[in-house]
């Protein structure tokens, strides 16, 4: 199985087998079953995990890279490069004394930081799917960063962590149960 059209392919044949059994399943139930047949809780845990249906027309998002505002270099290098480990890939100012715009990434996640008043407003959410959040946990919390000392809650849709940087935006980690 590649995608979710294969996983409601699975259902559908299911549902005809069973059918022809003379047992009555809804699609509902079936795709409960599919689910449950590759280890997960529900139908709506499996969705999430299975590639999408490709867009027809062929275009296709290959990437995404939020802006958050920072109003202090020092202050968000601190955070995203030496607190949280991340990589700064660039860094363009149009000339000294200019704001600066940076890209930092780590882990498959890259981030724009922008002092441009016009890029972002301060106090952003940006909600990130991830793995090994308790490894990461332990990460942080081994440094001595005293701004921030994250916790992990558990929430019916997976684990989360959220670290709030400098200027109040905030990333909000996400683990999904297997």
């Amino acid at each position: 199985m590649r995608n979710f059209k294969d996983a409601k392919l699975m259902a559908k044949a299911l549902r005809s087998a069973m059918e022809t059994r003379g047992v009555h399943l809804t699609h509902s139930e079936t795709l409960e079953i599919v689910a449950t047949q590759f280890g997960f809780e529900n139908w709506n845990v499996f969705s999430a995990r299975i590639d999408p249906l490709p867009d027809p027309d062929g275009i296709s998002f290959t990437g995404t890279a939020p802006v958050l505002r920072s109003f202090d270099e020092a202050k968000a290098k601190e955070f995203y490069i030496d607190y949280l480990g991340f990589t700064l890939d660039w860094e363009h100012r149009f000339e000294p004394g200019m704001p600066l715009y940076f890209q930092v990434s780590r882990s498959g996640l890259t981030l724009h930081i922008s002092e441009h008043h016009g890029d972002a407003t301060p106090g952003a959410t940006v909600f990130v799917t991830m793995t090994g959040i308790e490894d990461y946990h332990r990460e942080l919390h081994a440094k001595s960063y005293a701004n921030l000392r994250p916790g992990i809650q558990n929430q019916p849709w997976g684990r989360e962590m959220t670290l709030t940087d400098p200027f109040q935006n905030r990333l909000r980690l996400d683990e999904r149960p297997r």
